[in-house]
């Protein structure tokens, strides 16, 4: 497949990668249910007779020549007709609007391996929206030999074939764009559960080495910089400007953690967490007690009955 010649410059964000693929697992697992039974009494598996596929827009903005896709929402789209429900879009795209007025719908999305011909259908339908839209197509299947995202990229080129004017899918080259919160969420995410169904002390064994790791690179590089300063200092190397100019840079975004007021703050800090671990700790053995009383009380409930007393009151 050709390369697209627009010249445009896609920025993709993390966020759509994700709201695809739970769209495609939410859809697989509705469609086929892991309990259904046969007469027979075994568990019947009747394997699909065409890969599932979810539809979706996907929704940013423009500036100039740069196209960012920050979110994406579901379709409802009949394969049979290859149509789609316009009411439906037109509805989710006003909801957009009121809630990010600057986002525009940009193209769609689907799942598979590759773009197929009744794509097109599609493609060709949202053009009433957008004269130059984007798909966006996720490749569900797992390649554990893949270190690419198996994400693919395409925009619509006019080409003549066999002197036939004909619209064509061509690749388009992005990047992946990411703000704070979505790098949190999905290393959030990422973390949920381990690849190999792990318990939560397998989970918080991973995290922790995951973070050990880090602050070890972190510490190496800081020793290999600060040898470097110092053979600076003495001469041995050569003294780089550009280099002296980042490290101070640098060493200003640092929090000035040696202030009298940066003390207090972190002392009261500590000692709120403090008195909340207290509290926490105090409301668990009360709450154990009074199921201990409880317990003591329902097992004399019978001696009561009898005339005697009970054991707490």
């Amino acid at each position: 497949m050709a390369s697209s010649s627009s010249g445009l410059t896609l920025k993709l964000h993390p966020l759509v990668m994700v709201n695809i693929s739970d769209h495609y697992t939410r859809f697989k697992s509705q469609s086929q249910p892991p309990d259904a039974v046969s007469n027979g009494g075994e568990a019947a598996f009747s394997p699909p007779s065409h890969p599932t596929r979810v539809f979706g827009c996907v929704i940013g903005m423009q500036r100039g020549r740069t196209v960012e896709i920050f979110n994406s929402f579901e379709l409802l789209y009949d394969p049979s007709a290859h149509s789609l429900d316009r009411s439906f879009l037109e509805k989710k795209q006003e909801l957009y609007k009121k809630v990010f007025p600057h986002f525009y719908i940009l193209g769609w999305y689907s799942t598979g391996s590759e773009a197929q011909e009744s794509d097109m259908h599609i493609h060709k339908a949202l053009m009433d929206i957008n004269e130059s839209p984007v798909y966006v197509l996720l490749n569900p299947s797992i390649n554990h030999a893949q270190k690419d995202l198996p994400v693919t990229i395409y925009e619509s080129e006019l080409h003549v074939i066999d002197g036939i004017p004909q619209l064509i899918f061509v690749h388009s080259s992005y990047t992946i764009q990411t703000v704070e919160a979505e790098r949190i969420s999905v290393d959030h995410v990422a973390r949920l559960k381990p690849s190999d169904g792990g318990s939560a002390g397998t989970q918080l064994s991973a995290h922790l080495s995951g973070i050990h790791s880090a602050i070890k690179m972190l510490n190496s590089r800081i020793r290999v910089l600060h040898h470097c300063l110092i053979a600076m200092q003495k001469g041995h190397v050569p003294c780089e400007n550009s280099l002296l100019r980042q490290v101070s840079s640098l060493l200003r975004r640092l929090p000035a953690i040696e202030s009298e007021k940066f003390q207090d703050d972190f002392l009261m800090e500590y000692n709120d967490t403090l008195l909340i671990s207290y509290l926490t700790m105090f409301t668990k053995c009360s709450s154990s007690v009074n199921e201990l009383v409880d317990k003591l009380n329902t097992a004399y409930d019978r001696h009561c009955r009898r005339g005697g007393r009970s054991l707490f009151v």
